[in-house]
């Protein structure tokens, strides 16, 4: 069972990033992108939200803050079904396979 409100839209891990990561360490977005060895506007369009987060930059931004890259896939998974469920259409015509008695 969930705890979190279905209706909610899931936090993107860049507005993490944004709001709790780098002003807790004390980093502009420019460290952030060398450090991480990316370009300035891949993390700018992470913290954003206008790009997805790659297993490759969450293995990066895992590995530079010592945090899991599976915890920040987890938070792009959530916020990508999220999406997917906002528009149920896009499904609609998809049939369950039958189980079988």
């Amino acid at each position: 069972m969930s705890l979190r409100n279905p209706n909610r839209k899931p936090t993107h891990p860049g507005a993490i990033l944004r709001v709790d990561v780098l002003p807790e360490l004390g980093m502009t977005q420019t460290e952030f992108a060398k450090r991480l060895l990316v370009s300035r506007l891949t993390v700018s369009e992470l913290l954003h939200e206008k790009r997805g987060l790659s297993p490759d930059l969450a293995a990066r931004i895992g590995k530079l803050t010592r945090t899991s890259p599976e915890s920040w896939l987890r938070m792009q998974a959530a916020c990508d079904l999220w999406e997917i469920n906002q528009q149920p259409e896009r499904l609609a015509a998809i049939k369950p396979l039958q189980v079988a008695a």
